[in-house]
């Protein structure tokens, strides 16, 4: 849809440097246009109460401040993890997973306030843009998008800061001298920038905000029991708790042990290579823990295919392409394949490193009996005419071979 005409605009809104110098900016290109502020509270560590007097000493109409931390747990991190969706083998989707339901938040409220337009202050280099805007396109597509990193002359945080001073706008509580691009939620914080650009350089210690370094960490080790039912985790230590209080206790636990942190050269959906740190000490252990579960539970051939459509599902999440047939029909298979994915894991968690030390289920496909050297009711006999069959194909593709040498 074209911005010609725009009369009401709904602002993915964080409050930073780049979101306040939006709003004037989108009032003077759109004379006359209000700009409602719409913010999603997905377990940012950020005070947002000094939001509203902010939103409105850059112009906003209005501030909408939503808590979706629930929301956020329950129904996308939780099913993202079932999935066991890793990106490129090391980064748990943090910012992926938290964009689309931000977008949600936004459509919605842009729905509610009459609202013709959705902006986003995403710049043209990276991810988060093509996650907002898949999302608009798949909730809102008859309203028009407006991204205006591509398409004001601003190039750096220099520029930036530059502008809000020229349209009088408060800088107090946005810093500066931060050189680091930072994302914040209830499942992790990314670092990306400054000196991270060089990614031959190890990160300082003074970078990470969430977790100790683990040589500070205790010289002790740390256990802790995690029970999943059908593959969601409901309880720590034998007392169940509410999704959100789960992974922040986890979080506690993790960070003080130094568990999570991940230095990652990723592959933009843009194309480039970047460079992120990533502090994710929660979700690390849930992750170590569902598998380790999965493991006890499920035949080989369904945790095959689970281990395999879990990249594909990490794809389409970092891809933004959460509110899509391909994700939602993944999700189905996961729900089933999850079925009997119940029980508990204990873990030790020691100078961010994690150990299982142990697992149990209702479910557990592990028997004693059949694993044991010593006794049960295996028949080693039985073995004599299982690998004659299973290895006919190699002995004729030998015997075959030797034949065309010359041989037998």
């Amino acid at each position: 849809m074209a911005t010609t005409g725009v009369k009401r605009i709904a602002l993915a809104y964080s409050g930073g440097l780049d979101t306040s110098i939006i709003i004037p900016w989108l009032k003077a290109r759109y004379p006359g246009a209000e700009v409602v502020a719409v913010c999603a509270d997905v377990g940012q560590s950020d005070d947002l109460s000094g939001l509203q007097a902010r939103a409105s000493a850059s112009g906003a109409t209005k501030l909408i401040l939503r808590d979706v931390r629930r929301e956020f747990v329950e129904e996308y991190l939780f099913p993202m993890l079932r999935a066991g969706a890793v990106y490129e083998g090391k980064y748990l989707l943090g910012t992926s997973a938290a964009r689309p339901l931000q977008a949600k938040v936004q459509v919605e409220e842009a729905r509610a306030e009459g609202a013709d337009a959705l902006a986003h202050g995403c710049t043209g280099k990276g991810n988060d843009q093509v996650r907002f805007e898949l999302a608009y396109r798949a909730l809102a597509p008859d309203l028009a998008i407006i991204a205006p990193w591509r398409l004001w002359d601003i190039r750096s945080r220099e520029d930036a800061i530059a502008y809000a001073e020229r349209h009088g706008i408060d800088l107090a509580g946005i810093s500066r001298r931060n050189i680091y691009s930072r994302d914040d939620n209830v499942w992790h914080l990314s670092h990306e920038g400054g000196d991270l650009e060089d990614a031959g350089r190890r990160p300082q210690e003074g970078l990470f905000q969430r977790s100790v370094s683990p040589a500070a960490a205790p010289d002790r080790e740390q256990a802790v029991t995690v029970e999943f039912e059908r593959g969601v985790p409901v309880a720590l230590d034998g007392r169940r708790h509410g999704a959100v209080e789960l992974v922040q206790r986890l979080n506690e636990l993790g960070a003080e042990h130094g568990i999570g942190r991940a230095d990652i050269v990723e592959t933009r959906v843009v194309g480039m290579k970047s460079r992120g740190v990533y502090e994710t000490p929660g979700g690390t252990v849930l992750y170590a823990a569902l598998r380790e579960l999965e493991m006890l539970t499920l035949e080989a051939d369904a945790l095959r295919a689970k281990q395999q459509l879990a990249m594909t599902y990490a794809d389409a999440v970092y891809g933004g392409h959460w509110f899509s047939t391909l994700r939602e029909s993944l999700d189905a298979f996961m729900q089933r394949v999850c079925a009997r994915v119940t029980g508990a894991v204990t873990l030790t968690l020691y100078k961010g490193g994690i150990t299982v030390v142990g697992r149990r289920s209702p479910y557990s496909l592990y028997d004693e009996g059949l694993a044991s050297f010593t006794a049960g009711s295996y028949d080693h006999g039985d073995a004599s005419g299982f690998i004659q069959l299973y290895g006919l194909s190699t002995r004729t593709a030998a015997t075959v071979a030797q034949r065309a040498a010359g041989g037998v």
